[in-house]
């Protein structure tokens, strides 16, 4: 077929769960319980942070960071999704498919840097208590967070630049049920060489930095509490990065789960498209609540809130 002779692309169609009609109700609704507990949860900490004082420190601004992406990034995919299956028409204009690429892999990024950061907050609060407050300033919190934002968002516009200066005139079917590199990169009709290799040389290269950054901090924190005699400091040393680590543990296990399990012939391509949603929007709701149950700070401060806000009904 001469591909010159067919229309260029203009919208997408977003495939999503359109090949599982018989339960688009029931996922409408797990759905959209789900992106309302991430909201709230992750709200009700960020507003925690904000009105502790005691919580006003480099740590917890980085968890006030992790619970901002944690609502942005599922807003960027869910409200479409649930739209999607609610309704017949399941398509996204050009430059509505390019933003949401931009914004999904932006905030992505931004929260691969950020869990590096966080993991080398940990390794300078426990490796060296006594340096701590001089290493990680406020000052030297704001920059490492202005970069990791920065880097997140260059990063993307990179890749999204590139994705959608390639032609499109073949199918327009995205199989996902949000716009991202791979299915998108996949309809194009010109080669897509150049954007391969960017997102195996700076994709590949920046999410091992970071991944490295962080299994090295925990290397070296583990054997730090490892040298710590007594048990009651062990637990104490361990109980101040615990949270972090699960969450850790959390994102990068879904994430290999999602693009690095093997294809089975058993599931179908509409099951294996639920399966990338783990990730997506699971680990952030996740997330919260993994903080407000293993950090005993952020309990309390949640607690006082939530008495705060019952007194206040009640008078």
């Amino acid at each position: 077929m001469d591909i010159y002779n067919l229309t260029t692309v203009t919208q997408f169609i977003l495939i999503g769960l359109s090949d599982l009609p018989e339960v688009r109700y029931p996922l409408f609704v797990a759905f959209l319980l789900i992106y309302q507990i991430t909201l709230v949860g992750n709200g009700a900490i960020l507003l925690a942070i904000t009105i502790e004082q005691k919580l006003h420190t480099p740590m917890y601004f980085l968890l006030a960071n992790l619970s901002l992406l944690d609502i942005f990034c599922p807003s960027a995919t869910v409200p479409k999704m649930l739209r999607n299956l609610l309704t017949e028409d399941h398509s996204i204009s050009f430059v509505g498919c390019a933003l949401q690429l931009y914004f999904l892999v932006a905030l992505v990024g931004t929260e691969v840097f950020l869990l590096a950061v966080m993991a080398y907050d940990r390794y300078v609060a426990i490796c060296f208590p006594l340096r701590y407050t001089l290493i990680m300033s406020h000052v030297r919190c704001a920059q490492l967070l202005t970069g990791t934002w920065a880097a997140g968002f260059l990063n993307s516009l990179l890749h999204t630049m590139t994705t959608f200066s390639l032609s499109f005139c073949k199918s327009n079917q995205v199989n996902q049920y949000y716009c991202d590199v791979p299915p998108v990169v996949a309809l194009s009709c010109s080669s897509t060489y150049t954007e391969e290799m960017l997102v195996l040389v700076v994709a590949g290269t920046l999410g091992t930095s970071a991944f490295l950054i962080t299994l090295i901090s925990y290397t070296y924190i583990i054997s730090t509490i490892l040298k710590i005699r007594s048990a009651e400091g062990k637990r104490k040393a361990f109980s101040t990065c615990a949270s972090h680590l699960t969450v850790v543990c959390l994102f990068y296990g879904t994430t290999i789960f999602t693009y690095i399990r093997p294809s089975s012939s058993k599931h179908s391509p509409a099951r294996d498209r639920l399966v990338s949603m783990l990730y997506g929007i699971i680990t952030p709701m996740l997330n919260p609540i993994i903080y407000s149950l293993r950090n005993t700070e952020v309990k309390g401060a949640l607690r006082r809130l939530l008495s705060n806000k019952t007194y206040a009904v009640q008078t």
